[in-house]
This record gives structure tokens, C-alpha cells and sequence, in this order.
């Protein structure tokens, strides 16, 4: 069960009260019954274990497994038109 500060309007007094998630907040100082406010501060947390770092969930690579993707080959071109041959015979 959470464990709260409050702390009295009235006189200053500060305590704590360790109360369920479902019960209602305390309303009235027990020194002095005057009014009363919820104290909110940082609370420390702590993660022990695995599974709390992205590094944590991500799958393990295999040895033949690659990131990188297979290069791809050029599509094939059309041969360049060639140029009519001359003619190497001699007309008298």
C-alpha cells in the first residue's frame, strides 16, 4: 500500500499515512484539525532485472542472419544500334 505526505495549513505539522489506492484522501490535521494538503515529491525508483532497456527485448542475431540488404543487379540494357559496315570492296 502507498505511503502519502500530508502536511496542515494551520500549524505546519507534516506526516505521513499509509493508505490504499481506493480510500479517500485525508481532509483534517489529527494535531489541530485544521486543513490539510497532499505533499507530491520525486519518488526513486529502481528496476532490477531484465527487460527494462530496449536493448532487453531485441531478438539476437544469428550468424547468418544479414541487416544489410543483397544487392541488386542492373536490369539489361538493349545493345547500342550498330552502324551499317562499310563496304571495303573497290568499284571500277
Amino acid at each position: 500500500m502507498p505511503t502519502y505526505q500530508y502536511a496542515c495549513t494551520a500549524c505546519s505539522h507534516e506526516f505521513e499515512a499509509i493508505q490504499s489506492f481506493s480510500d479517500n484522501s485525508l481532509t483534517s490535521c489529527p494535531e489541530c484539525s485544521g486543513e490539510i494538503r497532499k505533499i507530491y515529491s520525486a519518488v526513486g525508483v529502481v528496476f532490477k532485472g531484465s527487460g527494462f532497456y530496449k536493448t532487453d527485448s531485441v531478438a539476437k542475431k544469428t550468424t547468418g542472419e544479414s541487416t544489410t540488404p543483397a544487392p541488386t543487379t542492373p536490369a539489361p540494357t538493349a545493345p547500342a544500334p550498330t552502324a551499317p559496315a562499310a563496304s571495303t570492296s573497290k568499284v571500277d
